[in-house]
């Protein structure tokens, strides 16, 4: 039996209304457009930028709170239930979590695009809010969890980060008002590490271990393999923070290596995935994105490495990363919570199961012309940092809105082919 089957099975009751995960995903591909449309707007400001509020801090934000983290919420509370059979407490914490994030996304990136205290303190408020009513039902549904002990620990030590990412930008936020810290670099540098490689990098892990198998209908992965990952994963992290903390360049990159045995053993779990999957066409996508996946580590271990200290570190962690975490992270969980809903609701009918295989044909060929457009951006903007010029960040910028653009519209014609089928149920 592959993992797949195991999965699914009586996963239909679990699912949430198909409205709950698509406001979170809307809504990112949203903040996906406008977030590129920021950085092309502020290219000058990219390559000297060292921190603090402005158009640059605005895009970044734009990227992980409104692209990454919408889609993540939208994706946990859709894909949680299933991996762990348990269904979520209520809907409506869920709904109301939607309603305090998306509006202080909005917010707190118009505060720090304009340099505002109060957009910037309501925004953060709104935001630290609805990510605590997420934390509180996931918390709930991991502790009711009893299968999957490996995707569990994930969440859990996702949460933590989670909490401690929103803790650092709150205080961040209230340090712009009054100024009451000697190195806010510092501490932002450790608000984005726990942002991307704590609660991104390890939900995305952890949910790897279901999604990917699900979707190439492979095997149960390698319990020790998974085990090892998370280990390393979590101390990585740990290490990272503490590193920042202690303001240790070496200690920094001795995590980035820690990091980069923890994306060793996860690239050996993607592996044992692909060598005994029954649907061929999905390895091209999968190995795309696992390579992108790994490009993070080692980034952040040569920001802080490469003598550029706290803010050459920021700057790898606020642009380089930012790419491949969108590109391995958010366009995996769309494909699934749209392939997922589709078959759960609908795969007992003959004309249904080809709706839901054409739209999965269409997904696909709509995310990888996607990703080929905004890889585009990724190297050029890199290249704008370190050689310090605007005109590759400005082309970078713009491919990457291209490729925002094209996603976002593929988007809502997946949303209305879902609707179409959706009616016929």
């Amino acid at each position: 039996m592959t993992i797949g089957t195991q999965v699914l099975t009586g996963a239909r009751d679990r699912l949430l209304p198909a409205s709950v995960p698509y406001a979170f995903f809307g809504v990112a591909c949203l903040f996906h457009l406008l977030a590129w449309g920021v950085f092309l707007h502020g290219a000058a400001l990219v390559p000297g930028y060292a921190g603090g509020p402005g158009e640059v801090l605005a895009a970044i934000h734009l990227i992980t709170l409104g692209v990454l983290a919408m889609t993540a919420m939208g994706a946990a509370c859709q894909l949680l239930p299933v991996a762990t059979r348990v269904p979520l407490w209520r809907v409506w914490p869920a709904r109301l979590s939607f309603w305090l994030a998306a509006p202080g996304v909005a917010l707190l990136d118009l505060g720090m695009a304009g340099v505002r205290q109060w957009a910037m303190s309501a925004g953060g408020g709104l935001v630290a809010a609805g990510l605590g009513v997420f934390a509180l039902l996931i918390a709930g549904n991991l502790a009711r969890a009893r299968g999957l002990p490996a995707v569990i620990a994930h969440g859990w030590a996702s949460l933590i980060a989670l909490v401690g990412l929103v803790a650092l930008g709150l205080v961040l936020i209230g340090n712009y008002a009054v100024g009451y810290l000697d190195d806010p670099a510092r501490l932002a540098h450790a608000h984005m590490t726990l942002g991307i490689f704590g609660f991104m990098t390890l939900l995305a892990f952890g949910f790897s271990h279901i999604l990917i198998p699900m979707f190439a209908l492979s095997r149960t992965l390698p319990v020790r393999w998974a085990w090892a990952e998370f280990a390393l994963s979590a101390l990585a992290v740990a290490a990272a923070v503490g590193a920042i903390a202690a303001g240790s360049g070496p200690a920094l990159a001795l995590s980035a290596v820690i990091g980069l045995a923890a994306v060793a053993a996860y690239f050996r779990l993607m592996q044992t995935a692909m060598r005994t999957r029954m649907r061929k066409r999905l390895g091209a996508r999968l190995r795309a994105g696992a390579r992108l996946l790994g490009l993070s580590r080692p980034g952040d271990g040569a920001g802080a490495g490469a003598g550029g200290g706290p803010r050459g570190a920021q700057r790898c962690d606020a642009v380089l990363v930012s790419g491949p975490r969108r590109l391995a992270v958010d366009l995996p969980h769309r494909g699934a919570a749209t392939d997922h809903a589709v078959s759960g609701h609908h795969a007992r009918r003959r004309q249904e199961r080809a709706a839901a295989a054409r739209l999965r044909t269409f997904l696909g060929t709509a995310a990888a012309g996607a990703c080929r457009v905004a890889l585009a951006a990724i190297p050029l903007i890199a290249a704008g940092i370190v050689l310090e010029m605007a005109l590759p960040v400005r082309i970078g910028a713009a491919a990457g809105l291209a490729g925002a653009a094209a996603f976002g519209v593929f988007g809502i014609k997946v949303f209305a082919g879902l609707r179409r089928i959706m009616r016929t149920d």
